[in-house]
């Protein structure tokens, strides 16, 4: 058995070093919210599980939605655990959300080629679809959370 690193992780820890400071501090919040999400899947019932990332929207709007879900999906790939679409979706609609943007979890069913029943999350800013996109059109929605705009905290 060797020790140290393979090439695949070595190349990984040179592209953190390499990432603005920035770029990890989102990568490390995205990997809480990611735990975050995991647990809630995990342990709480589905409707609190989903509804986890339905946080108050902030006051003032401060997020570019495509470099978070850039964040979200790069620590999703890494993350020792399972971080798919529902995960994914609740941690990036909570980050979202807390920085002031009104993110909306769709929850979709749809059956695979075979006939068997599957399900799908993707998360929406406005009428534009920021994660879990390229699988969304396969898939009816029949859940959005929250359902009711929830205004900026007091």
């Amino acid at each position: 058995m060797a020790i140290g690193m393979t090439a695949a992780r070595k190349g990984a820890v040179r592209r953190l070093i390499e990432r603005s400071g920035r770029d990890n501090l989102l990568l490390a919040e995205a990997v809480v919210h990611l735990l975050r999400a995991w647990s809630a899947v995990r342990f709480l019932p589905f409707r609190w599980a989903v509804t986890s990332g339905s946080a108050r929207v902030g006051k003032k709007p401060s997020a570019d939605a495509d470099r978070l879900a850039w964040a979200v999906s790069a620590a999703g790939a890494h993350v020792p655990w399972r971080a798919v679409c529902l995960e994914q979706g609740l941690a990036l609609q909570r980050m979202l959300r807390r920085r002031g943007v009104d993110a909306r979890l769709q929850y979709g069913i749809g059956h695979s080629n075979a006939g068997e029943l599957q399900a799908h999350v993707w998360v929406s800013v406005g009428d534009r679809i920021v994660i879990g996109g390229e699988q969304a059109p396969d898939f009816k929605c029949v859940a959005t959370y929250p359902e009711k705009q929830i205004g900026p905290s007091q």
